[in-house]
Formats: structure tokens, sequence, C-alpha cells
């Protein structure tokens, strides 16, 4: 098993997927790895974005992984799957304990949340709509768009995307998720600088704002309404990113 990062719709059944396959490894980021072994931490910090009832309801009880079965895999750390060559590939920006796994076969990447987020509803004749989730706790978008730059340098064919399904030609695509993280980051700053104690909602607000008006610009004809329903999550966890991210952003200047 190989999770591209602790999040915990992409590595919350870990546990017990490992459990069920008794002869599996799980091959993890190193800085994801401790939080595998015992997700205590894990389980508080996704309960405060998510809420307990959504927690229990979504994820129930987290089970560790142990130790002895978790292999860290640095970046470059190279997979041998029953003949199949995989690179595990460091890749910082959503997420700072992220990695993207390179197929050299079908020279193509699973990506998690590197390469964004894609709807198929949202797919207009300009092709799939991609956009950046910022979700908490770790958004940095220096990093992610030097991630990007990195695995665009293994000249991929196809990106395989956790959510949702395999987009082809990245060469075509990949501007428009640097956009989405500039745009996202920009837009958190200028929110930053504007006045009250409301923060949360106004970035909440400039949120769906942004992503509605990408999808519109991409050529999407749904219409605002059933745009905004099929971001709904997104919109709120984008928009807790961004505030953990400006939190983080004033304790560095303070310091």
């Amino acid at each position: 098993m190989i999770p591209t990062h602790v999040h915990l719709d992409h590595a919350g059944g870990s546990g017990e997927l490992m459990r069920q396959c008794p002869e599996a490894q799980l091959i993890v980021h190193p800085k994801g790895a401790p939080h595998l072994i015992d997700p205590a931490r894990l389980t508080v910090g996704a309960t405060e974005v998510y809420g307990p009832e959504a927690f229990a309801r979504d994820f129930g009880t987290l089970v560790p992984v142990p130790a002895e079965r978790v292999l860290v895999a640095e970046d470059g750390h190279r997979i041998d799957l029953a003949g199949r060559a995989l690179t595990f590939v460091d890749t910082p920006g959503h997420a700072n304990h992220h990695g993207c796994i390179w197929d050299e076969r079908s020279r193509g990447f699973f990506t998690g949340d590197t390469f964004g987020i894609s709807y198929r509803e949202l797919d207009t004749a300009a092709g799939p709509f991609l956009f950046a989730p910022t979700t908490p706790v770790a958004f940095d978008p220096d990093a992610w768009l030097q991630s990007l730059d990195k695995l665009m340098a293994f000249g991929p064919r196809s990106m395989y995307l956790t959510h949702y399904c395999r987009v082809e030609a990245p060469e075509r695509l990949v501007d428009d998720l640097r956009h989405s993280i500039r745009a996202l980051a920009d837009l958190a700053l200028e929110v930053d600088a504007g006045q009250g104690n409301d923060r949360a909602d106004r970035l909440r607000a400039a949120v769906g704002r942004q992503l509605v008006a990408d999808a519109v610009a991409h050529g999407c004809s749904l219409g605002e309404a059933r745009i905004r329903s099929l971001l709904e999550v997104d919109i709120e966890l984008n928009a807790q990113g961004l505030e953990v991210w400006l939190k983080r952003r004033a304790r560095r200047a303070a310091s």
C-alpha cells in the first residue's frame, strides 16, 4: 500500500486495510509515517476540520499500522512491484508530507492531490477543469509550484487523480493548476488585508467566487448554483486551509 499522503480521504483506511492484508507492507513519506503508526494526532486534527459527527460517520476509529510493516520512502525511492518499476517523488505543497508515484510503464503519475481536483461534471470542450485543494493544514503555494515543475520534468503522458480519474496531456493542463494555486493564495492575502474580524467568512465567500469564476471561464455552462453544489465541500475546506496558511504566515512574520 502506498498512500500519497495521510489526509484521511487518502489514508484513513490504511490501518484496517493492512489488518485485512497481513502480508502487505505500507510505503509512505517520512513525515507521514508517524501519523499512520500512531493516528492520535490525525484523529484530533481531522475532528477539528470535519466536526465530531462527520468524523465518526465518515472515518470511524483509525487503526494503527504496526511500525515494523511501514517502509519510509525518501524522494526517489524505487519500488519493484512484481517487475513493474515505481518511483516515489517528494511533492510538498498541498501537504508537506505528500509524495507522488511515477509509473515508468504507463509514463503516468499517481498524484494524490498534487495535480489538483477535477470533477467530470465540470469537463468542457476545453478539457478537464482543474483546481487546487488548499485544505488544512500545510498549504505552501511556492513549494507546490516547484512540485509541479518536478512532475512535468518526467514528461508524463497521464495523471491519475484521486479526485477523480485519469487526465491526459498534463502539459496542456498544468498552467490551469498553476493559476488556481496563485489565485487562491492571492485572494487569501487580499482578504487578510481587509478589515473586520470575520476573515473566515470572507475567505469562504472569496474562494466560492474564485472557483465558480474559474469554472465559468473554462466554459462550464451548468449554472452557478449547480457548480457551487458540486464544489460545496471544497469551498469550505479550501477556505479553512487558507485561514491556517494566513495564521502560519503571521506567526512567522511575528518571529
